[in-house]
This record gives C-alpha cells, sequence and structure tokens, in this order.
C-alpha cells in the first residue's frame, strides 16, 4: 500500500524550467548515456575521464538541490512525465515502495535489456516478477552472504588468477585486457561450469546485443542472435555440471517456460562485467592507499579456509569502490499510479531516477565523499542516514549482491595475496587528495612483484 504524505496546496511537484532540463540533458543524461548504460564504449569513456563529467554532473545535481530543495523534481519534456530525486528521504521512499507503486520495469529499461532478456526480472511486472525474483534469489542465495558452493567458486578464481600471473609474469604488468581474459572466465565457469571456460563465443554474443541495447528504442533486435545465444546457455543447463550454478538451477523446481532460466542467465552474464570493472578499480584503491593495503593483507593471512569465503574488509573496499564509482549509476523506477509528496502531486507513469553519484558523492552530506572510506561499510548499519546504494537497496535490491561480493573479494585476495602493486602513473590517485569522479578501467595499469620469493 502506497504511504500517503501531506499535500501542500499544490497541484503536482515542481517542474524544472526548460534551460534546466537541458542542462540535465547535456551534463547527466547525455554523457550517461554516451558512455554505455548496458556496456562501456571505451573512446567515450576516455572522454568522459578527461574532461571530469562525473564531477560535472554532480555539481549539476547539486545546484537543482540548492534551489528546489527536497524535491522531487519534474524535467521539462513534452510528452513524457521524468522526475529526478534531490532528497535521502526520497530515494528510500522509493526503494522501499518498490514494484508498487514504484516499478522496475521502467519503459527504458524494457526498451534495453529486451535487447537480451526480454522475460529477465528487471523488466517484468505482478505475478511474473514474483515468480522469477524468487527463482533468482534462491538459485544466487540472496539471503547468504556466503553461497554453498563457495569453496568451488573460490577454486574457480584462485585458478583464474594463476592463470593471469602466468600470462603476465614476464612483462610483470597488469592491464585491463589482461584481468578481463581471466574474469569473464570466471564468470562462465561459476554460472555454467568448468566446460564453459573457454566459450568466448558466449560472451562475443551477449556484447554484441548490449552493444544493440545501449540504442534501447533505436535499434532494432536482433532475433536470430538472441536465440542462438539463449540455445547456447540452455545447452550448458542441461549439462548442469556440478558445483555451477547451472547444477543450482536444475535442482529448483522451476518452469521452463515460466522463469526461462536463459534469460535471468543472461542477467547474471551482463552484471558480472560492472563486478569485473569493479575489482579493477579496487584493485587501483588498494594499489595506491598503503594503509587499507595493509589492513586487507591483514585480514587475508588471518583468515584460512573456510574464513578466507568471507572477508569483510575487502568487501567493505569493492563497496567502496562502486559508491566512488557505481556501475549503475543511474536506477530507474516507473510510477504505477499517481504519488503524493510533501510538494505536490506525481502523476502516474513517471519515470522516477535517482542519480547515484548525486547521493554518494555529495560533499556536504558525506564528508568521505571524494575519498576513498571503507569504514563506511564496516558499521553496523552502514551510512543509514544517506542513500549508499550500490546494489540498489529495498525489496528491488539486487539479488547477487552477496555473490559478487564474495567473488571480487576472493579476486582481490587472490591479486594481492603474495604480489605488491602499483597503480601507474603513482600519482594518477592516492589519498593526498579528492578521488576523481570517473576512474576509466579501460586505462588503468599496474605494475607488480611477486612478494613470495
Amino acid at each position: 500500500m502506497t504511504k500517503q504524505v501531506a499535500s501542500s496546496q499544490r497541484d503536482t511537484i515542481p517542474r524544472a524550467t526548460l534551460a534546466e532540463t537541458l542542462g540535465v540533458a547535456s551534463a547527466v543524461i547525455g554523457p550517461m548515456l554516451a558512455k554505455g548504460v548496458i556496456i562501456r564504449r571505451p573512446t567515450i569513456m576516455r572522454v568522459s575521464d578527461q574532461l571530469d563529467l562525473s564531477r560535472r554532473a554532480v555539481e549539476r545535481m547539486q545546484v537543482l538541490r540548492d534551489k528546489y530543495g527536497t524535491g522531487p523534481l519534474l524535467l521539462n519534456i513534452p510528452g513524457r512525465s521524468q522526475a529526478l530525486l534531490l532528497s535521502p528521504e526520497h530515494v528510500s521512499r522509493v526503494l522501499e515502495e518498490t514494484p508498487e507503486p514504484f516499478a522496475t520495469a521502467t519503459a527504458e529499461k524494457a526498451a534495453s535489456l529486451a535487447h537480451f532478456q526480454p522475460k529477465g526480472v528487471l523488466i517484468s511486472h505482478g505475478s511474473e516478477r514474483t515468480r522469477r525474483r524468487h527463482f533468482n534469489e534462491e538459485v544466487l542465495a540472496s539471503d547468504k552472504p556466503v553461497h554453498d558452493l563457495a569453496g568451488n567458486f573460490l577454486r574457480v578464481v584462485d585458478d583464474e588468477a594463476q592463470r593471469l600471473f602466468n600470462a603476465t609474469r614476464h612483462k610483470a604488468e597488469l592491464t585491463w585486457n589482461d584481468f578481463a581474459n581471466v574474469w569473464f572466465p570466471v564468470v562462465r565457469r561459476v554460472i555454467l561450469g568448468d566446460s564453459a571456460r573457454d566459450d568466448e563465443t558466449l560472451t562475443k554474443q551477449i556484447n554484441r546485443l548490449r552493444k544493440n541495447a545501449n540504442w534501447a528504442f533505436l535499434h532494432p533486435r536482433q532475433d536470430s542472435l538472441i536465440k542462438d545465444f539463449h540455445e547456447g546457455i540452455k545447452s550448458y543447463l542441461q549439462k548442469a555440471e556440478p558445483g555451477s550454478l547451472a547444477q543450482v538451477i536444475a535442482n529448483t523446481t522451476a518452469s521452463e517456460e515460466d522463469i526461462a532460466p536463459h534469460h535471468q542467465i543472461s542477467h547474471w552474464m551482463f552484471a558480472f562485467d560492472p563486478g569485473g570493472m569493479t575489482t579493477f578499480r579496487t584493485l587501483a584503491l588498494l594499489a595506491s592507499h598503503p594503509r587499507q593495503s595493509e589492513q586487507a593483507l591483514e585480514e587475508i593471512h588471518r583468515q584460512r579456509g573456510a574464513e578466507e569465503q568471507y572477508l569483510p574488509f575487502l568487501r567493505a573496499c569493492v563497496l567502496e569502490s562502486l559508491r566512488l564509482w557505481p556501475t549503475t549509476p543511474i536506477i530507474l523506477r516507473e510510477t504505477t499510479e499517481e504519488t503524493r509528496w510533501e510538494t505536490g502531486t506525481m502523476p502516474a507513469h513517471t519515470s522516477v531516477a535517482i542519480f547515484a553519484p548525486f547521493f554518494h558523492r555529495d560533499e556536504s552530506r558525506l564528508p568521505e565523499a571524494n575519498r576513498f572510506a571503507p569504514e563506511l561499510w564496516q558499521a553496523a548499519k552502514p551510512a543509514s542516514n544517506l542513500p549508499l546504494v550500490p546494489f540498489s537497496a529495498g525489496p528491488g535490491v539486487c539479488p547477487a549482491r552477496h555473490l559478487v561480493l564474495l567473488i571480487t573479494s576472493s579476486m582481490l585476495a587472490a591479486l594481492v595475496r603474495e604480489h605488491q602493486f602499483q597503480i601507474q602513473p603513482p600519482t594518477l590517485i592516492g589519498p593526498d587528495k579528492p578521488l576523481p569522479g570517473m576512474l576509466n578501467h579501460f586505462t588503468l595499469r599496474f605494475t607488480y612483484q611477486d612478494q613470495s620469493q
């Protein structure tokens, strides 16, 4: 049931001017779309990094907040009702009241994700969403910090980390391409089984479909490619290899037609790409912040065996990387009915946007906004007065959040356990200056030394 908020004399919530709407389009929405919402475009990422567009986007939102207060704020878009949230309280409300009256299946999201997962849970609603959401939660063990198959997943991570060092030891250097060459095999092995390790065709297919998805409404669907991609996934589901998520799926009671497991897997494969980006950026933070790096090593060396499956400080570092550089910079919901706010009424079928960097990097609310502060995530209720939402929140929270933190923290542990990394150039980031609005993972480069010898 929708929580009713006392209304003012206004009939509708405030509306931005045309100039302000154009400013949001050019400084916030435009750069985000240009970089690629579903799959990143390296050239645009490089330009955005050089121009510091992410910082400028936060500043644009701060100007609107200073003028309009708590909001929400309707943009001046003909034929489309679009609102921006400006206060932490409203972020909490929208996320807690998902999916009714704030549905996850927005028109924009459906237009994009339908290019490779038309039956995915994020663009489902009503009873279909309920059943698909339950399936995702069951297979991904969303209520468990450590998945039941964690032991096998860590074996996969350690194996691929060793392959990485074997491939790069001659140059003692690590680039994104080097890391990606083992990260995506990790993803395929965890989800589909060891036999999928070298199936680069699946990753190439989904990446092609994700490039189409970047264009949403503007690109025709490639149905034949979608079919081929999903048939490939189904072949691994039939094998149900022990130790993989495919095996867990085989042991569920999900109806193939109703749940469409291969469509849910499409989303997992997509979502693990940002997981790799975040792991690489977290490595950069640890390589450039000696105090936190030492704390991470102490945790790794202190916890052995089964305890190594849960590394709270390293998980906090990953969460902090996601706060600093969200891989989902905008969280979208769509109102299924008219909603009431302190400043008036929001129409039904309004697209509600939460621009996460604005809340994550607003120094007026968060003194640590522009520095590496993993301690934010180590409290009993981390940052409870702020909408720090790296995995969203409420009933729509990412069901894979614990699994992602398990894999990313384990990969970081495997990398730094016996190797010391230095970011290149060493002056790129550090504890003595504010962190940049964006850290381009494509251009990150490290040198490393083997500390075990």
